[in-house]
């Protein structure tokens, strides 16, 4: 039975932050970048561990989306991974609920970049696909990021959300969403 604990990045001691980042990478295929890797830190932190071993993470970070012209307190979800060998035993249904409970306790809404395995799981635990365009708020001004319409999710906690509307995510280095 995996143990969960959720911990901000300045808790955690640099072997478990190793440890969680290559966890990420490998579930990933190696395709998870130092960026993203940053996008995921400063925030807190699902972790799930067999004994001494973690088998799970995710990452929920403050950022501010603009939706309806209001600049929403958004908690983001970075850097979701369950350890290959303990896929499909409801560890990643337990970090999504444990997610859900850190937004519902903070945040006005939850958002995330889904990839196209995670969004059934997403989906099962009530989030739902933006339909509208997104954008990002750049030194450049609005940006539109059309490759990210459709993969962007939402889980509304105390806000009404036009899923159909423009939503505009903050800045940052890297891939924005």
């Amino acid at each position: 039975m995996a143990q969960l604990r959720i911990v901000h990045t300045w808790e955690l001691p640099e072997p478990t932050l190793a440890a969680a980042r290559l966890l990420v990478v490998e579930a990933f295929d190696g395709d998870f970048s130092d960026q993203a890797w940053e996008h995921g830190l400063g925030g807190l932190h699902v972790l799930l561990t067999e004994g001494e071993s973690l088998v799970g993470h995710a990452a929920v970070v403050q950022r501010r989306l603009v939706h309806a012209g209001r600049a929403l307190r958004c908690g983001y979800v970075e850097a979701v991974a369950v350890r290959a060998d303990r896929r499909r035993h409801g560890y990643g249904g337990d970090l999504v609920s444990a997610i859900g409970q850190i937004l519902r306790g903070a945040y006005e809404i939850g958002a995330l970049s889904a990839s196209e395995e995670g969004q059934r799981l997403y989906e099962r635990h009530g989030w739902s696909r933006w339909r509208g365009p997104t954008s990002a708020l750049t030194p450049q001004g609005v940006v539109a990021t059309p490759a990210d319409d459709g993969g962007v999710f939402v889980l509304s906690i105390s806000v009404p959300l036009d899923r159909d509307a423009p939503l505009t995510c903050d800045w940052r280095d890297g891939e924005v969403w």
